[in-house]
This record gives structure tokens, C-alpha cells and sequence, in this order.
């Protein structure tokens, strides 16, 4: 073989070796692309439902709670026994056990989801529920919270107050608070309701329900309710009140779907 000869086998063979690392590094790119395109789309197809779609999907179920028959006369609260408390009122303050309008309907009642969802969990917000003493009378009277919320007890009066928690399925607690403080607490299970003494002024009263979900409400003068954002079924409703007692109805609601339901209380033996 001359010298010439050998010359151009090394060429060639130099020419095919590029041209082969060539190809395998456009194969290895393409490879690479379509690995990155499928990648991307997998992650696509995985997100959940924009919030657009989630409020499509949803029910509501609202109405109005009433009270039926001769309305209680509400005593007016003393308190003589705390100069710095009645001083801050100019007229007789009532208690707030059954308060309705002349229609009857009916104030400070919990109307929640007592059954129907199933083994749905939901993150507790980390916004504070409140309650303030403010003319020696618990405001609001009847509050909803969730299980593991931050819940915070303020006193706007001045003079102390002694906040006394009883309930059946967590943990009890009595604290004195002086004014112009709050306590922080929370409760670590369901619980529909619990009463809230205080133990210097013992006409102050309230009641917290706590639930694990947030499908709960309290009516206001007008007696509505509005539960709202459900995922479509078949719930039991229930609606609670502190001297009239419980009532539940079960109903079936669709998507995009608004039923009205209502609850009548009547009056009791001896009221």
C-alpha cells in the first residue's frame, strides 16, 4: 500500500467516524425533545381544575328558620352587681335565648351539615375566630369555628372577665383575663356546642360550635342561612339552637344546583 494510499483510508475513515457522532448526537437531541414534550404534557393533563371550574361544579342550599308560637318574654339583665358593666348601657340589655322578629324569625342559629360528606378533609383557616367581651355581654352571642383554628377571646371592657369553656369533647379551660387582653385557644374536635361562662359576671353566656369542615352558618335577624360551595349529594341539614332544641331535613342537590330548605321551631311546654 503507498503512503498516498493510506492517506485517504485515515480520511475516510475520519470522515465516518464524524458523520456517526454526528447522527448520535441529533438521535440523543430528539430523544431528549420528545421525552421533555411527553414531560410536559404529563404534568399538564395532572393539574387540578382551575377555581373557574371548581365553582361550576358546586351546589348551595340556603332558607330560613322560624319560630312558631307566643315568644318568651326576654328578662332584662342586672347588672348591679358591676358598676363598670352597667354604666356602659342606657337602656335595659335583654338575654339573647330566643330572640326573633315580629315575622319569627329566628336569631342565633347553627345550621350546618351534620352528614354526607363522606371521608372529605379540609386544611382549618388559619384566620382567627373571634369573641369580644364588650359591655359585659359576649359578642356574638353564638359563633362557628373550625376544629384546630386559632380562636381568640377578647375583652374590650373594662374590668375583668373570667372566661370559663365547658365542653364534653375537649379540653375545659378557665382563665382570667384583664382588660384590654385576649387569650388564644383552639379546640381539637367537633363539637356542637360549647357553652362559655363567664365566672365574675355570671349573666354573660355564649356558645361555640366547632366543626371539622366548612359547611356551617348562623342566622342573623333575618333568620336565613347560606351554605354555599358544596360538592353536589345527599346531606342531612341540621339546625341548632341553645333553649329550642335540634331539627334536621335530608335532601339531594345537584350541580349548579340552589335548594331551598326551611325549619320551623315551636314553641315549648312551659315557655
Amino acid at each position: 500500500m503507498t503512503d498516498n494510499d493510506a492517506r485517504k483510508r485515515r480520511t475516510t475513515s475520519r470522515g465516518i467516524s464524524v458523520e456517526m457522532k454526528t447522527k448520535s448526537l441529533i438521535l440523543i437531541g430528539a430523544l431528549t425533545a420528545t421525552i421533555c414534550i411527553c414531560g410536559r404534557q404529563a404534568v399538564k393533563a395532572g393539574n387540578p381544575p382551575n377555581s373557574a371550574d371548581a365553582a361550576a361544579s358546586t351546589a348551595t342550599v340556603k332558607g330560613k328558620i322560624k319560630y312558631e308560637g307566643k315568644l318568651p318574654k326576654s328578662a332584662a339583665i342586672s347588672m348591679a352587681a358591676d358598676p363598670s358593666c352597667s354604666k356602659q348601657h342606657t337602656s335595659p340589655v335583654a338575654n339573647q335565648e330566643v330572640v326573633a322578629d315580629a315575622e319569627g324569625e329566628l336569631q342565633n342559629v347553627i345550621v350546618f351539615i351534620a352528614d354526607g360528606l363522606g371521608d372529605r378533609t379540609f386544611d382549618p383557616p388559619t384566620q382567627p375566630a373571634v369573641i369580644e367581651q364588650k359591655g359585659c355581654i359576649y359578642q356574638p352571642h353564638v359563633l362557628g369555628v373550625r376544629a384546630n383554628q386559632p380562636f381568640e377571646v377578647i375583652n374590650d371592657d373594662p374590668t375583668s372577665h373570667n372566661i370559663h369553656v365547658i365542653p364534653t369533647n375537649n379540653r375545659e379551660w378557665n382563665k382570667a383575663e384583664p382588660p384590654g387582653t385576649k387569650i388564644d385557644e383552639a379546640f381539637a374536635r367537633e363539637e356542637i356546642a360549647i357553652p362559655v361562662r363567664c365566672n365574675i359576671h355570671p349573666w354573660m353566656r355564649s356558645y361555640v360550635a366547632v366543626f371539622k369542615h366548612p359547611y356551617f352558618t348562623v342566622t342573623g335577624k333575618d333568620g336565613s342561612f347560606d351554605l354555599s360551595n358544596l360538592p353536589p349529594g345527599t346531606y342531612t341539614i341540621e339546625a341548632w339552637h341553645e333553649i329550642l332544641g335540634t331539627a334536621t331535613q335530608k335532601i339531594t342537590v345537584g350541580t349548579n344546583e340552589t335548594k331551598a330548605v326551611d325549619f320551623v321551631f315551636k314553641q315549648r311546654p312551659g315557655m
